[in-house]
């Protein structure tokens, strides 16, 4: 886009100039979503407005349902395009991870996606599950792969017949990207460039193992870069995809899915996109969940559309751009967030996609709806304000439990990451009908879907309270020089077993805001020279969400998978009880 003109100015330009009284456009859609997760099924109602009663509450989301809006959307304007911002697979339920998401990538085919713009948790399983989720085949180790014959898709797994896009992500011995950094694709006969790339941050996200020999480069200098790149084949319509975001404090609604916040005041998108060339169009965002709607300035000081459609298939972005069919210009863009509505009224779900979701779901019931323990209440990953929760606490019990043993590690405590629990345990009996209190796996695994396993590591005393530090932010003590970045974004507590203890305040100096002396094991002051076994997931011990200290821990032993240890936990403990949140203290 060069400039964006006033109508009646271009009406006016073109009497003068051309002695005609109106240029030649075309309308092209986009339909656009962002962080799907591999929500096959309904993630639950969204309400009317942030304060409706929770019993008008509609349904929303759901493959087939998304496919129903989209091929209605497409009725209304057959020169469409269908493109995701991220996340479509990882961290998914049950019915989604337990086949490696091939049921995800397979519906999503058949919802007709042209485009997906890595996230971060499209890595989660490493470079090499992603790259045979776009090229096809059968998992190499796991028997939950290939059903195809079993819910009605090609055998082998057919893989992606969208274009996974990553601008942004290199591989150090080729010096190349892992996929195609931009697409090219023509509709209505205008050529659109669609860029699509993932944060740069992305290597603090995700396991550092899966990631080996990748680099994630700044994502303004990406975009820029390939801006001649795109004019030099005649693109003059540019479309950024990206896996980053910003936050709207308002709660998630139907009213407001189209509110934008202040302009997202002080978030990454912001930062990125005041930066971008006068050439970028649209922005597609994600990674943040959020729901909005945006105009925000870029570096020349012009407003462009900025958008982001929630997550987990309740909302789609319906964007109309208008273009000059001479020039291949665009000079409107119109972008509307519209709320995945079950029961639509013209809308009709996707009937195979239904098929496909339906037979996947029959193959998992039989684990899904396994009662594997019990709890007395509720156990919710809210934080107090030290940072600490009932379910964290619990969860790293559950890991020392299974790797305190002789010969099993031999640990002496146990720390959980915060952003590895993604949901609350609840005591109210699901829709599987396992009664009150009794907990099931599918209700485990989505409290823990990533698959992590345990590993046991010696660390000094003097390490373990740099590992204490490393949480807050500003502290950088102990951090490689190659690090992707400089701190914690936020504080990120480490949830911990039983029997240690500690005190912290933020003193306004990095790395100076754990007490050494409140630190103790089983009551007893931790000792600088001595050293602990300490377990964690392998997401942390790799490095992970800026914990480089694990890194260094020695004796490494690998041990069971997170959920198994959580599962064994309540097979000792037959009805669990959430204790006192007493474990992490503010100082005074």
């Amino acid at each position: 886009m060069k400039k964006l003109y006033p109508l009646a100015l271009i009406m006016g330009l073109g009497l003068t100039a051309l002695g005609c009284t109106h240029p030649v456009s075309t309308k092209i859609k986009i339909i656009a979503f962002n962080d799907f997760h591999g929500q096959l099924e309904s993630p639950g109602a969204l309400r009317q407005t942030p304060s409706s009663p929770a019993l008008t509450a509609i349904a929303v989301g759901g493959v087939d349902w998304m496919a129903g809006y989209v091929t209605d959307l497409k009725r209304q304007n057959p020169n469409t395009v269908v493109v995701s911002a991220g996340d479509i697979i990882g961290a998914t339920p049950l019915l989604s991870s337990l086949f490696h998401d091939e049921g995800t990538i397979e519906t999503m085919n058949r919802l007709g996606l042209d485009f997906n713009a890595v996230g971060n948790h499209e890595f989660d399983e490493g470079q090499s599950e992603l790259k045979r989720m776009q090229n096809g085949g059968c998992h190499p180790t796991n028997s939950n792969t290939c059903r195809g014959a079993e819910v009605g898709t090609p055998v082998p797994f057919e893989g992606a017949k969208f274009r996974f896009l990553a601008a942004n992500v290199i591989e150090a011995v080729t010096g190349q990207t892992i996929f195609p950094a931009y697409a090219i694709k023509k509709v209505g006969g205008i050529r659109i460039g669609f860029i699509g790339m993932t944060l740069k941050e992305t290597a603090t996200l995700v396991s550092p193992k899966g990631l080996a020999g990748l680099a994630f480069l700044d994502e303004v200098t990406t975009i820029n870069a390939l801006i001649p790149k795109l004019r030099a084949l005649g693109v003059e319509a540019i479309v950024v995809l990206i896996h980053q975001g910003g936050k709207v404090p308002t709660t998630l609604s139907v009213a407001t899915i189209n509110q934008c916040g202040d302009q997202l005041r002080g978030s990454p998108i912001k930062t990125i996109v005041n930066q971008l060339d006068d050439a970028v169009d649209l922005v597609i965002s994600g990674h943040t969940h959020q729901a909005y709607n945006c105009q925000i300035l870029n570096r020349k000081g012009r407003l462009i559309p900025v958008t982001s459609a929630n997550a987990q298939g309740r909302v789609l972005t319906d964007i109309t751009v208008t273009v000059d069919t001479a020039t291949e210009d665009i000079s409107t863009i119109t972008a509307t967030n519209i709320a995945v509505e079950q029961g639509q009224v013209g809308i009709s779900p996707n009937t195979v996609i239904k098929s496909i979701v339906n037979h996947y779901k029959a193959l998992s019931i039989p684990l899904a709806n396994r009662v594997i323990g019990s709890i007395s209440r509720a156990l919710t990953n809210t934080p107090n304000a030290a940072g600490e929760s009932v379910l964290g606490d619990m969860i790293a019990d559950a890991q020392l439990l299974q790797t305190k043993g002789i010969g099993v590690g031999e640990a002496v405590l146990a720390f959980m990451n915060p952003d590895g629990i993604r949901a609350d345990l609840a005591y109210t009996a699901s829709a599987a009908g396992e009664g009150d209190g009794n907990v099931t796996y599918n209700e485990a695994f989505t409290v823990q879907p990533f698959g992590n396993t345990l590993v046991t590591l010696t660390l000094t005393g003097a390490q373990l309270h740099e590992l204490l530090e490393q949480q807050f932010t500003g502290c950088t003590l102990g951090y490689p020089l190659d690090a992707p970045v400089t701190g914690q974004p936020f504080n990120r507590i480490l949830q911990v077993s039983k029997g240690f203890s500690y005190m912290w305040k933020e003193k306004g100096t990095a790395c100076d805001n754990v007490d050494p002396a409140s630190i103790k094991i089983n009551g007893m002051p931790v000792d600088p020279a001595r050293h602990y076994r300490i377990s964690v997931n392998n997401y942390l011990a790799e490095g992970g969400d800026q914990f480089y200290v694990l890194t260094q821990g020695l004796n490494r032993l690998g041990g069971a998978l997170d959920l198994e240890a959580l599962e064994n936990y309540f097979k000792v403990n037959p009805k669990v009880k959430p204790g006192l949140t007493d474990r992490i203290t503010l100082s005074p």
